[in-house]
């Protein structure tokens, strides 16, 4: 137990956030050791992780203050026979305005590219005072929304979707139970068009899902299968939704929540997951196979699914023959309630150890007052992170209110949720106005542009325009200026 002072005004807004990072190591074998703190208003979980013997691990975690006095720091362990060693414990604050700061920079370093341009005549001289105008016609980053059927017949739901989003996940037209709700009754027309309308608009469409562990969500008709039939049942649903929808979408969440729930393990076998994934590679070995599941960054009590646990998952499923190389990702629901953004950072961290892409898939806020704000918070927080490579927002519309939040009325005007999409979209590049300027004396313009598909345009005594494209990754030199990396050379 170690006590430290933590200090905030009154009330249920933090003023500040700590982050913690400890090294762990127990007396023998493993065993899952949780930082908890004890303030004044209860127990505060800050992050676990498995710890060995003879190893040291680094448990990173945090909360966001939202109380004034003492606190203890505990760590915990189910496993009463090991002994936990903690070495080199720090507790840092952060106020709002410093965290803030601190995801800028990253959006800044990790997102953007130094461009200079370079404006020149027919002689090669360089053309001074010429006006440049750069505009992104689309991003490099995917920042997505639910859509349902509500949209078919819809042009108002077309038009605010269509004109904000470039990547999509159907809320629950391609489930199990939409699909095939009675046996040997498969019905794809939905999707069909959804996929369909998402082609017309260049939606690229994550597939959502195959199989699902929890058996609230599943046809109720799979309950009387014997194992044997059981087992036809799955691989003709993996058969037949993947052999219709190869090629068509850019990631399939193979096995759904299978950290929270087990209703095919416990009927065929503890295997299920990796047999599941091994036949999703073996028909679609081009297209992402993501693991997907709720609470590894939202909730740091949550010991199902911590991101320790997360990747021992996927690791036991990449052990499995065949599915060394697949091309995998990590799906993180990303359902909040009041975001602990320090525990947000630290479970994407532990996580980016596996190597692959990770995605946020279905994020939303519980409603209150700070609903928008907190939305804010956690998208930004995500698009910081270097490691993030998309984003979808859980808020497919429906008249009678959508899933847990929604981003506008039901006359498509934006709610203050959909306020700060926008804001988001305009401020990252997405929707922005065009950048422009004048070239200086060598001819040269220079901006800091969000990676994505661009037009350039000059005008001076000529004019002349050519599209470009920014590179998705750049360096940063070890002043901590970034160099620039994409010269454009516009010749009139």
């Amino acid at each position: 137990m170690i006590t430290q002072p933590l200090s905030s005004s009154s009330g249920q807004e933090p003023q500040f956030i700590a982050s913690s990072t400890a090294w762990i190591q127990v007396s023998e074998g493993a065993a899952a050791v949780s930082a908890v703190f004890k303030t004044r208003s209860g127990f505060k979980h800050a992050g676990a992780i498995v710890a060995e013997a003879k190893c040291w691990s680094m448990l990173k975690g945090g909360l966001t203050v939202d109380t004034s006095g003492p606190a203890e720091l505990y760590f915990e362990s189910k496993n009463a026979l090991v002994e936990i060693w903690v070495d080199s414990l720090s507790l840092q604050p952060f106020t709002q305005e410093e965290w803030s700061s601190h995801q800028q920079q990253s959006i800044n370093k990790v997102r953007k590219t130094n461009v200079r341009i370079q404006a020149l005549d027919k002689q090669g001289n360089p053309l001074r005072n010429a006006t440049i105008s750069i505009e992104q016609k689309s991003p490099s980053f995917p920042f997505g929304c639910a859509m349902n059927k509500n949209i078919f017949n819809n042009p108002a739901y077309q038009n605010w979707f269509t004109s904000r989003f470039k990547v999509t996940t159907f809320e629950n037209e391609m489930k199990w139970y939409s699909t095939e709700p009675s046996p040997g009754h498969e019905d794809y027309s939905v999707p069909d068009a959804m996929i369909n309308f998402a082609k017309q608009h260049n939606i690229a469409v994550r597939a959502h899902n195959i199989i699902w562990d929890d058996p609230k969500y599943l046809p109720g008709w799979l309950n009387s299968l014997s194992p044997d039939n059981l087992w036809k049942a799955v691989d003709k649903r993996i058969t037949s939704i993947m052999s219709k929808y190869r090629g068509q979408v850019i990631a399939w969440d193979v096995v759904n929540e299978n950290l929270h729930w087990n209703f095919f393990e416990s009927k065929l076998g503890t295997n299920f997951s990796r047999v599941t994934y091994s036949k999703a590679q073996a028909l679609d070995g081009a297209t992402t196979l993501f693991m997907n599941d709720y609470n590894t960054i939202e909730e740091s009590g949550d010991k199902q699914s911590s991101p320790a646990k997360y990747l021992e998952k996927l690791r036991e499923i990449q052990k499995y023959p065949g599915l060394a190389k697949a091309k995998m990702a990590i799906g993180l629901e990303s359902h909040f309630n009041t975001p602990n953004l320090p525990y947000m950072r630290s479970s994407i961290d532990t996580l980016a150890a596996a190597g692959l892409p990770i995605w946020l898939t279905e994020v939303d806020v519980q409603s209150g007052p700070s609903q928008a704000k907190y939305l804010e918070q956690v998208l930004r927080e995500a698009h910081s992170h270097p490691k993030v490579n998309g984003i979808v927002i859980w808020s497919a519309w429906s008249a009678g209110g959508c899933y847990k939040m929604c981003l506008t009325d039901n006359n498509f005007r934006n709610l203050p949720t959909g306020d700060v999409v926008d804001k988001l979209l305009k401020e990252w590049g997405f929707k922005a106005a065009a950048t422009a300027g004048t070239t200086d004396a060598n001819g040269f313009f220079k901006a800091s542009l969000f990676h994505g598909d661009y037009q350039v345009k000059m005008i001076s005594d000529h004019q002349a325009s050519r599209n470009f494209t920014l590179p998705q990754n750049f360096k940063v030199a070890s002043n901590n200026v970034a160099s620039f990396q994409e010269t454009l050379i516009l010749n009139v």
